[in-house]
């Protein structure tokens, strides 16, 4: 088994392999890990691990009725409790790094990429931030990943368009979508109106196969839910938003 160590970025949502991750960080832990990514050599990767939080806060609580610059400064493990390994679920995704660009008051705007996904094994809050100890998990097709790729796409356009319905809005065309089947079910999973804990559960599919007949499963259901549901809060299928840090 090989294993490496990452820094952490715990995050109330899920990254997947190839999709994108804005953040806008201003907690001091997390502004020295980006200030340590950016020291790096312009050809070293930038990488860092996002795990989502099973229970635990993604902001440090901070001391009400101080002020800012009275409040204690929170450290690396700061709302996961004394052993943070136990707030994080232990599937999480590589993130890559393309742009971290620092703003005049020091905090910073970065854009990231999930790559691969990976075990946590270990914790270690003795630095500045959270780092882990991790093992890559490789990706297997598994049985009928293809025929099982096809199912989801028609199922992911019904879902779309009863979506689009019950939000009395229209779809503007159709995006192509991949035909790989890991790229799509990493796509799908993510695009997908899911609470935290169904797309950790997507994330930790043992193949592409089993992830895409979860994913057909789950998509036919939520079509019939929705419609018989009158209508639903607007939200961009294929965005996330900026994560609060």
């Amino acid at each position: 088994m090989t294993t490496a160590r990452l820094p952490l970025f715990p995050l109330n949502s899920v990254l997947f392999p190839g999709l994108v991750l804005p953040l806008n960080v201003f907690e001091q832990r997390y502004r020295a890990l980006m200030r340590d990514l950016s020291a790096l050599p312009e050809d070293e990767p930038r990488r860092f691990g996002v795990v989502a939080i099973r229970d635990g806060s993604e902001v440090a609580p901070s001391a009400p009725g101080l002020p800012e610059g009275a409040r204690p400064e929170p450290g690396p493990a700061s709302g996961f409790g004394a052993d943070p390994i136990k707030a994080f679920h232990l599937v999480g995704c590589t993130a890559d790094a393309a742009t971290i660009r620092e703003r005049e008051n020091g905090t910073y705007e970065v854009l990231a990429t999930g790559t691969t996904r990976f075990r946590l094994l270990s914790v270690d809050a003795s630095g500045p931030y959270l780092t882990g100890e991790v093992e890559t998990i490789a990706e297997e097709q598994g049985e009928e990943a293809g025929a099982l790729a096809s199912g989801v796409v028609r199922a992911f356009r019904a879902y779309q368009k009863r979506l689009a319905g019950a939000r009395e809005r229209s779809l503007n065309g159709e995006a192509d979508l991949p035909g790989e089947p890991s790229v799509l079910s990493y796509l799908v999973a993510a695009a997908a109106v899911l609470d935290t804990p169904a797309k950790q559960r997507l994330l930790e599919a043992p193949d592409t196969a089993a992830r895409l007949a979860a994913e057909l499963k789950l998509l036919r259901a939520e079509t019939a839910v929705i419609g018989k549901l009158p209508s639903l809060p607007a939200t961009d299928l294929t965005r996330r938003p900026t994560s609060p840090n």
